[in-house]
């Protein structure tokens, strides 16, 4: 296999264990069980620890090791301040190009029945929407910063262990009304309704995380 393949290999695996909280925050990794487990010698794992480095996912510490980030409070602040900034920018500069045929099609998704079975998945879709908006952006300088954002929120969601409850209704319907406002061309009260969306999803994870 080319060496970019298993630097990618090995960048992917370590990352989808750190995102999903497989890997904890704080947690030591060893470069000896991440070759093991990637099956990659040890310049891939070098080189992908450095890219995830750089991604604010793991913290390299000579002579110590490598270690998970944690996700803080602070962290959370910081996050969905980029957040409301960015992603209702996004849909008033950019929301009559949006293509109404696949916001019907995301529409059907968030329509999904919410259980304790398929919680997962509603977390999948929540997170496909967003991406979704953050690909219509044009400018890849979002996109990207964005999308580490999102790899971010995927771990808050785990560590913050947030229940099947009232906000995940609150939620869906929060992302109807975006949809919604969309198809009928109404720009700014579909950024309005992100910007709403968005603080009221930061106090829920803060609120969370404190409990």
């Amino acid at each position: 296999m080319k060496k970019e393949s298993l630097k990618q290999r090995a960048y992917d695996d370590i990352k989808s264990k750190i995102i999903n909280c497989e890997y904890m925050p704080n947690s030591f990794l060893n470069e000896s069980l991440l070759m093991e487990v990637t099956n990659t010698s040890r310049t891939p794992i070098r080189e992908a620890l450095s890219k995830l480095e750089q991604e604010n996912l793991v913290t390299i510490i000579p002579k110590k090791g490598i270690m998970v980030n944690d996700l803080s409070l602070n962290d959370i602040s910081m996050i969905f301040q980029v957040r409301e900034l960015v992603e209702p920018f996004i849909i008033r500069t950019n929301g009559t190009n949006i293509d109404k045929n696949e916001l019907k099609v995301m529409r059907v998704m968030v329509m999904e029945d919410i259980t304790k079975q398929n919680i997962k998945k509603i977390y999948k879709i929540d997170d496909r929407l967003h991406r979704f908006f953050s690909s219509c952006s044009g400018n890849k300088y979002f996109h990207q910063t964005l999308n580490h954002i999102y790899d971010q929120n995927n771990r808050m969601r785990i560590l913050s262990a947030q229940k099947l409850d009232r906000r995940l209704t609150e939620t869906q319907q929060e992302h109807l009304s975006i949809i919604d406002f969309l198809i009928a061309g109404k720009i700014d009260e579909a950024a309005d309704a992100m910007k709403e969306h968005l603080d009221k999803s930061k106090k829920a994870a803060i609120a969370s995380l404190l409990i």
